[in-house]
């Protein structure tokens, strides 16, 4: 069965995060899963969403990607032909030494019981809190031996690996192509939002806190403060729609980049961080709208 879960970013600073590459360096947070190719110590990714604060958040999204560190989102490219896929992935860990364990899940799994409730139940990474979900991964984000058996892997069916983190069963859900998250510069989005039909096909999100928005803002952008993300993440699919193309603005173009790396684990297909946030747009765009 297959279940929805939203990470929580409260979880503990072990794990998940460490399959991933850490992400977002520039805000000091520290990783809480484990496979994630990360400078962090835990181990894979980070995704899914459930009642987090804002601090939780950022720790979460240090786990996905050198890029991020410079504060700029393309393409990823490649001969792979694993190159522009992405599977949604959830697994549980135990420990190298808990091989007894490792058996015993194996048996239950087999009988039928479901990966979800099992990672729950034992899994020692902070995803149990999601039944192990790990959101969609691509190449690239997460150790060697994860992503093999990952991108290996037949579809439902539970496979095993070992990492330097533990032994891992994980069961890939679903694939796709790979989402897209591009930086827009801001001259171009000021020209396009002269266009009504842009505007009536688009959907535009402020992720800055509102005394922020106060002082300044852009028409038409739908405010989700960052540090209110434990209310409104876990029901971003009913506000939004992962179909239409999403625009993420903020201050200076980090705190929006971070969103828009969580909106592509959420299924949102094509997303466009502001270059340089509503200062940059103020610079180089639109001198009406006041920069502080």
């Amino acid at each position: 069965m297959l279940r929805v879960y939203y990470c929580n970013f409260q979880s503990p600073a072990i794990s998940i995060c460490a399959l991933k590459f850490s992400l977002f360096p520039t805000h000091s947070i520290s990783s809480t899963r484990p496979f994630i190719t990360t400078t962090t110590t835990s181990p894979l990714s980070q995704t899914l969403i459930s009642s987090p604060s804002s601090s939780s958040f950022k720790r979460v999204f240090r786990m996905m990607d050198h890029s991020a560190s410079r504060a700029s989102a393309s393409y990823s490219t490649g001969s792979s032909p694993d190159v522009g896929r992405e599977l949604l992935v959830q697994h549980l860990l135990v420990k190298e030494e808990d091989k007894d364990l490792l058996f015993e899940l194996q048996k239950r799994l087999v009988r039928g019981e479901d990966l979800s409730d099992l990672a729950v139940e034992y899994s020692i990474c902070p995803s149990k809190q999601e039944g192990g979900m790990l959101g969609w991964v691509r190449k690239g984000q997460m150790v060697p031996e994860f992503e093999e058996a990952a991108f290996t892997a037949p579809l439902n069916k539970v496979v095993k690996c070992k990492t330097q983190f533990g032994w891992h069963l994980l069961q890939v859900l679903s694939e796709r192509e790979e989402s897209v998250l591009k930086d827009i510069q801001p001259e171009e989005l000021h020209e396009k939002l002269q266009d009504p039909d842009f505007r009536e096909e688009a959907q535009f999100i402020d992720v800055r806190e509102p005394h922020e928005v106060e002082r300044a803002s852009l028409s038409g952008f739908q405010v989700l403060p960052l540090q209110q993300f434990g209310s409104w993440g876990p029901e971003i699919t009913t506000k939004l729609d992962p179909q239409k193309d999403t625009y993420v603005l903020c201050h200076h173009g980090m705190r929006s980049l971070q969103v828009a790396k969580w909106l592509q684990t959420q299924g949102f297909s094509k997303i466009y961080n502001i270059a340089g946030g509503i200062h940059a747009y103020a610079v180089k765009a639109d001198p009406s709208i006041p920069t502080y």
